[in-house]
């Protein structure tokens, strides 16, 4: 009598992606973004190492070799007070990093938590602060920005208050849409339903939910940011002279297009590629943390 062992079937038990997950894996599925990450990190990284990867002191005068084109010597050449361009340029990466992620950070601070007061109240409060904030939105961004950094002299630290401080009301409309989708799911009025205080309802069930699209207005909003305070160091109100800005530096190369162009060309090239890879970015995070998104 002979018996018949049924073969064995191994099934491969497939474990259910987090969502970070999910959009990590969205992400990295975006070639271009990627890039604009990686492009990202290497400025992140001139910045931070600024003083082991630059040839010369980005200050340092030598007027022997004012304005030489680009050489062995000067890879980028030098500016109308012999100083190495190339330099400046890595040193200048820290400025303008720097005012932009101070200012978006300037701005988060007080749009966000604006827009979840607003959106999650509603009533008076919502109406009074989106008057406001429809108020500043009527006023340019870069002629506000210019206004409040003149009104609080030129330096970098209040040129990063200004540029914040004019961004807040574009984080506060984000925030306060997204509250107001959030507040509107089952999960939220359960929260409530079992008591719970309005500020632990927010802090604890809307905020988490709206966090994704700040990240994406975040990175979006450093864009803007970098541009408004290269605007600001070529008006003479940001980072001061002789510190190295990609602003400051065009404002000196505008003189000598014709004579020296390498003033202008590697200040503006750096000012594109910081500008693009973070749009790349934002809109890869855009794509990547869309709950809809395939």
């Amino acid at each position: 009598m002979s018996t018949t062992v049924a073969p064995s079937v191994t099934r491969d038990v497939v474990m259910p992606r987090s969502p970070l997950q999910l959009a990590l894996r969205r992400f990295l599925h975006r070639p271009v973004a990627v890039i604009g990450l990686a492009v990202i990190a290497l400025f992140i990284a001139v910045a931070i190492f600024a003083p082991l990867i630059a040839p010369y002191d980005p200050v340092a005068t030598s007027w022997s070799a004012i304005r030489k084109a680009p050489s062995a010597a000067h890879w980028m050449g030098t500016d109308e007070n012999g100083r190495d361009v190339l330099s400046r340029v890595i040193f200048g990466a820290r400025a303008s990093l720097l005012a932009g992620v101070v200012a978006v950070l300037i701005a988060a601070g007080i749009g966000v938590p604006a827009g979840l007061l607003a959106g999650f109240t509603e009533g008076w409060v919502d109406s009074v602060l989106s008057r406001i904030v429809d108020a500043m939105l009527a006023c340019p961004f870069l002629i506000l920005a210019i206004a409040l950094a003149a009104f609080l002299g030129p330096d970098l630290t209040n040129a990063m208050i200004a540029i914040g401080v004019s961004t807040a009301p574009r984080f506060m409309r984000v925030a306060r849409a997204a509250t107001l989708d959030a507040s509107s799911n089952d999960y939220v009025e359960a929260a409530r339903a079992i008591g719970n205080p309005g500020w632990r309802v927010a802090v604890r069930h809307v905020l988490p939910n709206i966090v994704p699209p700040v990240m994406v207005q975040g990175t979006l909003a450093i864009a803007a940011a970098i541009i408004a305070e290269a605007s600001l160091s070529f008006l003479g109100l940001g980072q001061q002279p002789p510190a190295p800005s990609w602003g400051s530096m065009l404002n000196s190369a505008q003189r000598f297009l014709s004579q020296a162009p390498w003033l202008a060309v590697f200040p503006g090239l750096a000012i594109f590629l910081a500008v693009l890879s973070f749009n790349l970015v934002g809109d890869g995070l855009r794509d990547a943390l869309d709950p809809r998104g395939r």
